[in-house]
This record gives structure tokens, C-alpha cells and sequence, in this order.
């Protein structure tokens, strides 16, 4: 039943949104010229591989030149980049994740391998289920980047004031997840972003 929710959602979306894709698409491609998307390595079910498709929002490159977490104010972030961040416009393209099947609608937001490396035996369940757009933690913490805003070591106050309740509450995921819980989600992230 996931699975059908997870490929008529994305596709129905897909479709829905097509011509608000190909414009942000555009404008993207205008401002520097560079890649539409940024396809982010992400550890996904099982601890395998997958690139996640994301609306390029940082400088070509950015990955090379600074942490892997972000600040509101990393000054990687481009012009049209910070409009997308604000309104999760960036994450739109995951649909195309979802579907293809590496990623759902709803399950845990998929981490870095620096960081799922890190996991102890209880958490490595976090990785029995395939990632999600959204989950508890998205919920929870809907602005990453306002959170760090002003550390020195971003990845350092990430593992420090994000990543212990991120994983407690994808682990919550785990052990409560269903198809209502996964409908519940969708409509707290919904009520999260409108009141951002």
C-alpha cells in the first residue's frame, strides 16, 4: 500500500507541478549557468547508495568549498537559492526519488554517509526503511538553517544540537509507522511550512 501511495503521489505531482518545475528549472539555468539539480549522496534503505535530486540552491560546487551542513547565511547559498530554501522549493525534485522507488513520501530524511557511519546497532534500524521528503524530524525542525545560523563548525553543532533528536524521532518512525501515521506526517509538515 506504501508503495502505491508513494508512485501515484509522486506521479500525480509530478504532472501537477510540471510547468512550476520547468520555470524554477529555467531560472536556475539563467542565473549562473550551472547544473539545475544538485544530486546529493544519501544513504538510503539497507545503508545502500542513491543520489537525492534537489533544485540546485548553493554555488557549483559548494560541496568542495564548505561543510556538508548549512546556515541560513552560508554565503555558498545563491540568490534564487535562498527564496527556495524558505518555501522548501528545493525539495520538489525529490519526487523524482520517490518516484523512482529510492525514496518515499514519508520516512526518515536520508543523512550523509559521515553520519550514518556513526550509527550505533539501535539506530542502524533508522536505515531498515526507505528515506522520506518528510518525517517526524522535518516536522520538528523544519529550518535546519536557522538552528545553526552562527556556528563556527556547522557539521559540529549539527551532531551537537540536531542530530540526537533527529535520530530519537526517526526511531519513534520506526517503531510506529503505518500508513495513517505516514497521512498524519504529511499533513503536520503541510501546517509546518504554511506557518514558516
Amino acid at each position: 500500500m506504501k508503495r502505491i501511495f508513494d508512485f501515484s503521489s509522486s506521479l500525480i505531482g509530478l504532472l501537477i507541478f510540471f510547468p512550476f518545475l520547468l520555470i524554477i528549472s529555467l531560472i536556475i539555468k539563467l542565473h549562473d549557468f550551472g547544473p539545475v539539480f544538485y544530486k546529493a549522496p544519501r544513504v538510503g534503505l539497507n545503508g545502500n547508495l542513491f543520489k537525492m535530486y534537489k533544485f540546485r540552491t548553493m554555488v557549483v560546487n559548494a560541496d568542495k568549498i564548505g561543510a556538508s551542513s548549512t546556515t541560513s547565511s552560508d554565503s555558498r547559498i545563491t540568490g534564487i537559492g535562498r527564496f527556495l530554501r524558505k518555501y522548501k522549493l528545493d525539495e520538489m525534485p525529490q519526487l523524482i526519488n520517490v518516484f523512482i522507488g529510492n525514496m518515499s513520501i514519508v520516512g526518515p530524511r536520508p543523512d550523509v554517509k559521515y553520519f550514518t557511519d556513526l550509527f550505533n546497532e539501535e539506530e542502524k534500524a533508522i536505515l531498515s526503511v526507505k528515506p522520506g521528503i518528510t518525517d517526524y524530524a522535518s516536522v520538528w525542525n523544519s529550518d535546519e538553517g536557522k538552528i545553526l545560523e552562527g556556528a563556527e563548525d556547522p557539521d559540529k553543532a549539527y551532531m551537537e544540537l540536531i542530530w540526537p533528536e533527529k535520530k530519537r524521532l526517526q526511531l519513534k518512525y520506526i517503531q510506529e509507522h503505518s500508513f495513517w501515521v505516514d497521512i498524519k506526517i504529511v499533513f503536520l509538515t503541510l501546517q509546518a511550512v504554511v506557518k514558516n
